[in-house]
């Protein structure tokens, strides 16, 4: 004979007993995986909302309200932190009109405001960050080294900005700028971002080392003492020119002078 014994469960049995699941899965998750912190901190926020007021002020007329650029200016999402620094600590931006090319001005934001604006612009987009000083400092370099930033110079710098960092012109009215008296700090971003006509040197082609070595090989050219007229520093160009208008210039007026002097005997 058999015995059916038949419980009848009450309805809230499954709700409850998947409520207890969940409670016991959670606390399981967090013993095993470590507690992980914010990347959004709130001092980090509040730069980044300064640096927003501050590019919809001062910036936001030609690269548009959230950085996608306008026919006044380029987009930009995923310049980095360094572009912002380059272009604002140098005073080349904001522009104060439209031109070829952005010259070099006197500063016009703070520090702490770079520093904002920098964030904000980082916040739209991944892009490359602000260097530290163990990134581009050329202290402790050997000779060897110095002489390898050298060549580096020369193979990928001096066809814009001459063998001698003096700088050069370009077509359609830009110009490479000179490169005395840059700090390393910038000399670094702008091989990473690209200003201007400038191409963008990755790490991946130059290393952190590498740029390191041409700062240092730009240092020593600038503390070489002149040995002359250094004309300007470019070489056969203005050599060649001083040449002719000097030599040239001199027979003509030795030719005159003689022929003057010949019509007068008669």
């Amino acid at each position: 004979m058999k015995f059916l014994s038949s419980r009848r469960r009450h309805k809230a049995v499954k709700p409850l007993l998947l409520v207890a699941a969940l409670f016991l899965m959670g606390g399981l998750y967090s013993v095993a995986v470590p507690e992980q912190q914010s990347s959004a901190d709130t001092g980090t926020s509040t730069q980044v909302e300064e640096g927003r007021q501050l590019f919809a002020v001062g910036c936001a007329s030609c690269h548009g309200l959230n950085g996608e650029g306008s026919s006044e200016g380029p987009s930009v999402v995923g310049v980095g932190a360094a572009s912002v620094d380059f272009q604002v600590e140098t005073g080349r931006m904001p522009m104060a009109q439209p031109a070829e090319q952005a010259p070099q001005h006197e500063v016009t934001y703070s520090r702490e405001e770079i520093d904002a604006l920098a964030a904000y612009v980082a916040s739209l987009g991944p892009g490359p960050e602000i260097p530290s000083p163990e990134q581009y400092d050329p202290a402790g370099l050997t000779a060897e080294e110095i002489a390898a930033g050298g060549e580096l110079f020369r193979t990928n710098c001096s066809a814009c900005h001459n063998f001698t960092g003096a700088g050069g012109a370009l077509p359609n009215g830009k110009y490479a700028p000179a490169l005395e008296g840059v700090t390393p700090k910038h000399i670094h971003e702008a091989l990473r971002t690209g200003p201007q006509q400038m191409p963008v040197f990755a790490e991946s082609t130059i290393s952190d080392e590498n740029v390191r070595q041409i700062i240092a090989y730009l240092e020593t050219l600038q503390q070489e003492p002149s040995g002359g007229l250094t004309l300007g520093g470019l070489g056969p160009v203005s050599e060649g020119l001083w040449g002719w208008i000097i030599g040239i210039g001199g027979l003509s007026l030795f030719a005159v002078w003689i022929a003057s002097k010949g019509a007068r005997s008669k």
